[in-house]
């Protein structure tokens, strides 16, 4: 649902308020499935079909890829085209707010994947001093 009239009727944006529409958005873009298809997108930097996603993304439902990829195009990070061929077929895209958004979200994956050691001894010691009970 659209609360605002225009985009001059938005208020400053603030993504701690849980009026702020920055807030679905973040939310849309930095949960799992978001931040994962959003890097799918970016790492091929080519239009993509639903199948190529979902096989990129390792564990996402067909269901859930459909539904993050329609949140993701309503905040404008996603272009889906549909090609009129026999059978039809559909891709999606980053739009140029996608690619700004994707590539510190790349940037911090690349960086938690080289300091995965380290987050696999943190859990280690954690788990070793806090044992389950």
């Amino acid at each position: 649902m659209n609360t605002h009239e225009n985009t001059t009727d938005l208020p400053k944006a603030d993504v701690f308020s849980s009026a702020c529409d920055s807030r679905a958005a973040l939310q849309h873009l930095t949960g799992r499935w978001g931040a994962l298809t959003v890097a799918a997108l970016q790492l091929d930097d080519a239009p993509m079909r639903f199948g190529e996603i979902r096989r990129r993304i390792d564990g996402i439902s067909d269901r859930m890829l459909s539904q993050t990829l329609g949140q993701l195009e309503r905040d404008g990070m996603v272009v889906r085209t549909v090609h009129s061929s026999i059978p039809p077929n559909v891709d999606y895209a980053l739009t140029d707010l996608g690619k700004k958004i994707a590539a510190p979200m790349l940037a911090l994956i690349g960086m938690l994947e080289d300091e995965l050691p380290q987050v696999v001894e943190a859990q280690r010691a954690y788990d070793d001093a806090h044992p389950a009970e």
